[in-house]
């Protein structure tokens, strides 16, 4: 009798069951783990692009984290960036680049970027990058006035950059400089005809004085010497004519191990004088902006994949759509005078402008 009391009381206890944890709320686009995924990211960009100029980062349109384990998770970023000022060979670090303005003829980077964070530690597995100069009708309505980005292999541009370094070549009294790419370049038509280039170029083993006598003896320095620079070069053609040229080398450069010196801008690019293209990525030819164009797929990492980033896109939108909508009906529900709906999560705040 008393077992079966005890046996009935036993079963009476309460049972205590674990309860799981709760997943964690997803990252919104400006907590601070996102712009740190996100710094680490254009970092990445820049470090990885050949082409053009730095980009800044202007939004991050949404992020997806994926759990692997503990202390491991993937990480997926939609970024929009802006070029600035620092050509990409430039040592100028890229907090001190400035944006170019909207009337500048502002060029924007679409970049969707897989990461992985382990113990704390980010790193990028994978990016996918394109960009696009904002559409001429939008400057003409902000600035009628101001003149629009050229195509790169335009008569006119090409007149003007070779120009410009043939007379910048015979004033100097150091190293012979030779054409890597060309960056940008305007035309204004009123009230003055003006042609503005930009333009990176290359310090060669011949002094100025010898390369008058064998140009094509020229060759870049070595790289352990190697010496990059950009110029800018002014035409004005109407109402006077006048030509200016600004150059500035920045010394030697050490590449960071995994970006060899041969993959940056135009170090096999034939000079001006040979060739109507010279100066120009293939990639470049006929456009107004070198195009950011980036697909890298990080070696060291077995899972680095373009396509897991665009499903991951695909699906990274649905899941957005469907917040949206649970947001909507959540706001349908009454609210005290003077309540202010929390922002939503993605995307994130706009750092410059929109385009």
């Amino acid at each position: 009798m008393k077992a079966l009391v005890a046996l009935i009381l036993l079963v009476q206890l309460p049972i205590h069951k674990a309860v799981p944890a709760a997943p964690p709320a997803p990252l919104g686009c400006d907590d601070p783990e996102s712009e740190a995924a996100a710094e680490v990211a254009v970092n990445y960009i820049n470090g990885h692009s050949h082409h053009g100029y730095k980009f800044a980062l202007n939004r991050i349109e949404d992020i997806r984290v994926v759990p692997q384990g503990p202390n491991n998770d993937l990480i997926f970023l939609e970024l929009d960036l802006l070029e600035t000022e620092c050509p990409i060979l430039s040592p100028t670090p890229l907090a001190n680049c400035t944006v170019r303005s909207f009337a500048e003829h502002a060029v924007e980077g679409d970049c969707d970027v897989k990461l992985q964070k382990v113990d704390g530690i980010l790193s990028v597995l994978a990016s996918k990058c394109h960009s696009h100069a904002d559409s001429s009708e939008d400057i003409l309505k902000v600035c009628p006035d101001c003149p629009l980005l050229a195509s790169l292999n335009n008569t006119e541009v090409l007149e003007t950059v070779s120009a410009a370094l043939n007379d910048y070549n015979s004033k100097t009294t150091e190293s012979y400089l030779r054409l890597l790419e060309i960056g940008r370049a305007k035309i204004q038509y009123h009230p003055g005809h003006i042609v503005v280039t930009e333009f990176a170029v290359g310090a060669t083993n011949c002094s100025a004085e010898e390369a008058k006598a064998n140009v094509g003896a020229c060759q870049l320095l070595p790289e352990d010497q190697s010496n990059f620079g950009f110029c800018t070069g002014v035409m004005v053609k109407r109402p006077s004519q006048d030509l200016q040229v600004n150059c500035q080398l920045y010394g030697h450069q050490v590449p960071a191990p995994d970006i060899p010196l041969l993959s940056r801008p135009g170090v096999t690019y034939p000079y001006p004088g040979q060739d109507t293209s010279a100066g120009l990525a293939p990639s470049a030819v006929g456009f107004t902006n070198h195009n950011l164009g980036l697909v890298h797929n990080n070696p060291v990492a077995s899972e680095s994949s373009s396509s897991e980033i665009l499903r991951s896109k695909l699906s990274a939108k649905s899941l957005t759509k469907r917040a949206v909508a649970e947001a909507a009906q959540h706001d349908k529900v009454p609210r005290p005078v003077g309540f202010v709906p929390p922002p939503p999560p993605c995307p994130g705040k706009i750092r410059h402008f929109d385009i």
